[in-house]
């Protein structure tokens, strides 16, 4: 079955959830710490709603492990577990992202779904470096 849209839009509310959670970090705890890590975050959202459009090369030749279910998974649940901290809004935030981080490790072990068209564009096989 082909689930390409489902996670195109999965994939943009989680990138707009990081963005959130990202604003919330400068808006409840103006700190330092949490101005750095807020911009991670809203970079990261910013990322990840990027690749559901458009593919830079750089990020399929540097950060690979966006485009399989395994890496975006841990790579969610890493995001989630950052923005994990501190108020309501941030905690809803990060176990959503993580959830979804962790539905999509679960996915990879489902043989009958596929990854979406643009989870596949940088599958050359692992290891497969363009020389």
């Amino acid at each position: 079955m082909d689930f390409s849209d489902s996670f195109r839009i999965v994939n943009l509310v989680v990138a707009v959830i990081m963005v959130l959670g990202g604003i919330s970090q400068f808006i409840t705890d103006p700190g330092f710490q949490s101005i750095i890590i807020g911009a991670y975050v809203i970079v990261f959202g910013l990322a990840v709603a990027l690749l559901e459009f458009q593919i830079p090369a750089q990020v399929s030749r540097y950060a690979s492990f966006m485009f399989s279910f395994v890496g975006r998974g841990i790579f969610y649940v890493f995001v989630g577990s950052v923005v994990l901290n501190g108020g309501w809004m941030r905690i809803v935030a990060g176990s959503v992202i993580g959830a979804v981080g962790l539905a999509y490790v679960a996915l990879e072990f489902v043989p009958s779904v596929e990854p979406p068209a643009n989870m596949r564009e940088a599958d050359a096989g692992w290891g497969a470096e363009q020389v």
